[in-house]
Order: C-alpha cells, then sequence, then structure tokens
C-alpha cells in the first residue's frame, strides 16, 4: 500500500522532477505534486510525494531535516485535511444599526 508524505519548506524554486529524483533514491515513487499558489504561479513551499510503505518510511528517516538548496526540508507522513467549517464568521444579517434614531424618527414604543 501507498504512503502519502508532506514535504515542507521546500525552496521555491523546487519542481517536481527535482522532488521525484530526490525521493526515487529512497523507493518507487508513484506521484510527486508541488503546490502552486493560484495567484502568483509560484511554489507555495510544500509538496506532497505518494510512495511504497518502505521506500516512504526511508524517505523519511534520510530526507527529514536535509538541506535542499539552503531549506531544511520537513518529511513526514500526511495526514488528511481536517474539515473546516464554511467562511466567515461574524454576526448574521448585515447592516441596520439605530435606524430610527438617525432619521428622527419618533415612532412610539
Amino acid at each position: 500500500m501507498a504512503k502519502r508524505l508532506y514535504v515542507g519548506n521546500l525552496p521555491f524554486s523546487a519542481n517536481e522532477a527535482e522532488l521525484r529524483a530526490l525521493f526515487e533514491r529512497h523507493g518507487s515513487v508513484q506521484s510527486c505534486s508541488v503546490i502552486i499558489d493560484r495567484e502568483t504561479g509560484r511554489s507555495r513551499g510544500f509538496a506532497f510525494v505518494e510512495m511504497d510503505e518502505s521506500g516512504a518510511d526511508a524517505a523519511i528517516r534520510a530526507l527529514d531535516g536535509s538541506d535542499m538548496n539552503g531549506r531544511r526540508l520537513r518529511v513526514n507522513e500526511a495526514h488528511e485535511r481536517e474539515q473546516r467549517g464554511g467562511g466567515g464568521g461574524g454576526r448574521p444579517g448585515g447592516g441596520g444599526g439605530f435606524r430610527d434614531r438617525d432619521r428622527g424618527d419618533r415612532r412610539p414604543r
């Protein structure tokens, strides 16, 4: 069974070919994806690599804390992303305020 690895603190210049070559020294790589920022088109500084189980364990031992272009890599087993609630907090409804006072409206209460 394959393991998915998180690779953090990547140099922003890192690409998938470099990462694949680095991890293939430790086992068979099934997939490799450097995460790209949608707005800038640059690397976000982390990636995911999927490898066979024994290769993944060897890669974690060998590469966690190792140097890549002056950056100390962080390599560990990836965890499923937590479910996050929908956006926005704040108050329900919108605007408003003290409308009757703002307009000088003197309705009986």
